[in-house]
């Protein structure tokens, strides 16, 4: 039975890479995987012939225990002792032998004697005995799977440690970003009220309007371009977003929700600017946010 012992924390990269190799009589058995992201789990093994009937348990040891990701998984076995799985089927080769010798003669060539190497590639001149596994040989190869499985899992934990200070010193920054836009809409509502004016008394004199009409459709202008509810909207899905961060299962779905939601904020803050200021700080939260949705499609 494969067990594992490594725990996964936080934030958990799809990136990873393990190795373990083992001494089983007379042969050197190593185990290696690679795990890179991927929407979904896509397991491609490459298991040496008496460990393939294990391929199932192997499969979902792996699913249950990395979750997502492209999972390359390998057997290698090199044989370095006497013992071995092949034997010569001595008659055949003695016959091929006889063959070989008299077809020499037939053709006036008895000065060539260097059969070993045809014989030995004939058919059947050299057998592979089936090998059985035995629950021994298994138990210490499930020890190098365990220990790959951890060294992976530990990979992913070291990467999402590197990533989850990524995103937390970017998510300071859009909220740094959406504090600096204060300034510029108080400026913003006097350019828009100072314009509303100036376009009237171009095409109309003083006594020709009514001011507190004219306040009222200020008003209507201003809430059109008041971007509060999106300030206040951007302000909790950063928090919530650091919020699941921290969260002890896997969160890169979710966390990539919460961006398209914090994606959609900074775009209709951008769409109702009217100042060139505050479209600058637009870019610079979009600049952000690109490099934090990037980053994201490797999160476990």
């Amino acid at each position: 039975m494969i067990r594992i012992f490594a725990k996964k924390i936080m934030l958990q990269s799809m990136t990873g890479y393990g190795k373990a190799e083992r001494e089983y009589n007379g042969k050197k058995i190593t185990v290696e995987l690679k795990t890179l992201n991927s929407k979904q789990l896509d397991i491609y093994t490459r298991i040496s012939g008496i460990y393939k009937g294990k391929d199932l348990e192997i499969r979902k040891t792996l699913s249950s225990k990395l979750n997502r990701g492209k999972i390359d998984f390998s057997i290698y076995v090199e044989n370095f002792g006497t013992n071995t799985n092949h034997t010569i089927n001595i008659e055949l080769a003695k016959q091929y032998f006889n063959e070989l010798k008299s077809l020499s003669a037939e053709i006036n060539n008895d000065s060539f004697s260097d059969y070993l190497p045809i014989i030995i590639k004939m058919p059947e001149v050299l057998v592979t005995e089936r090998e059985d596994l035995d629950e021994e040989e298994w138990e210490t190869i499930s020890e190098a799977i365990t220990e790959c499985i951890n060294n992976v899992i530990k990979y992913r934990n070291d990467e999402g440690k590197s990533l989850e200070k990524d995103f937390i010193e970017r998510i300071a920054l859009i909220e740094k970003y959406l504090h600096d836009l204060e300034p510029f809409e108080q400026i913003r509502i006097e350019t828009v009220r100072e314009k509303l004016r100036k376009d009237l008394n171009e095409l109309l004199d003083d006594t020709q309007y009514d001011k507190n009409r004219f306040e009222q459709e200020a008003i209507y202008y201003l809430e059109k371009y008041d971007i509060t509810e999106e300030k206040i909207r951007l302000a909790t899905h950063c928090k919530y977003f650091l919020e699941n961060i921290n969260n002890n299962i896997s969160s890169g779905k979710k966390l990539n929700f919460i961006s398209q939601e914090i994606g959609r904020e900074i775009n209709t803050i951008g769409s109702k600017a009217n100042n060139a200021d505050i479209q600058h700080i637009v870019v610079l939260m979009k600049d952000e946010l690109e490099k934090i949705k990037e980053q994201l499609s490797n999160i476990l």
